[in-house]
Formats: C-alpha cells, sequence, structure tokens
C-alpha cells in the first residue's frame, strides 16, 4: 500500500486533501526509524519534491499534527522533532548513550486517568520522555 492510499483517507474525512507536500513528507516519516526532526525531513523530502522549502516543511509537520498523522516530542536537548501517530507511546532515553526505548501507554494510562480526575481537564494528546541509564549505561 502506498503512503498515499494510506493516509489520503484519513485527510479527506477531515476536509483536507492530499497534496504533493504533505505526501513527500508523510512518505519521509513513515519509512524513518524513528523521531526525525524538520530540518532531516526537508533534507529527504526534497530530494523526492524538488522546490520544496522548510518553511513549508515545518508548516506540514504542524498540521499534520494538529490532524493526528503526525506526532512532536521534545528531545533531552529541547528539540522538536516529529514521528508518524501510529499508536500512543512515550519514550525511555538514555542520558549517557542517547539509546532509545517506547513505553506502551497502557503502562502509564492509569496516571493519565488519575491526572484528569485530579484536574478536570480532558487530555487529549499527549508524549511523555523519560530520561535514565539505561542497563548498559549503569555497569
Amino acid at each position: 500500500m502506498s503512503c498515499a492510499n494510506e493516509y489520503s483517507p484519513q485527510l479527506r474525512a477531515r476536509g483536507y486533501r492530499m497534496t504533493p507536500q504533505r505526501l513527500a513528507i508523510l512518505h519521509v516519516l513513515h519509512h524513518s526509524r524513528g523521531h526525525m526532526s524538520p530540518v532531516e525531513v526537508y533534507e529527504q523530502a526534497r530530494h523526492e519534491l524538488p522546490g520544496l522549502t522548510e518553511t513549508t516543511v515545518y508548516r506540514t509537520l504542524e498540521f499534520l499534527a494538529e490532524n493526528g498523522l503526525a506526532r512532536p516530542a521534545l528531545t533531552g536537548n529541547g528539540h522538536l522533532v516529529y514521528e508518524l501517530a501510529r499508536h500512543e507511546h512515550h519514550h525511555l532515553i538514555c542520558r549517557t548513550c542517547g539509546n532509545e526505548m517506547e513505553v506502551e501507554h497502557e503502562l502509564i494510562k492509569s496516571m493519565y486517568q488519575t491526572l484528569e480526575t485530579a484536574s478536570g481537564y480532558k487530555l487529549t494528546d499527549s508524549h511523555l520522555t523519560f530520561f535514565g541509564l539505561c542497563p548498559n549505561c549503569q555497569s
């Protein structure tokens, strides 16, 4: 299945169309192995779509995040990165080697429910990143 066939219905359901820019950026995110900075997305997507500008990449990533197709996250050094919003999860990152591990949302779902109850907020989107030392770096 191509990226257009996979993501176009999601955009159409929200009243939007699949543009060449959106397709190129979704394609890059779809085939990435993790989080990517907007600059990394731009560097790869411009090969697929000559004439693409870095500003368009930033705007498109924001659009995709607002529409549930991409998920933004902050890295340990405060930089913004993106990944496809395939499933709800969080991350553990080693402060020494940078190793990264996904944490399924189910493991901390009760914490979210407690937070909603205590605050009165209805959480609509979130991404947590925990930092520590991986088993190898603890030695």
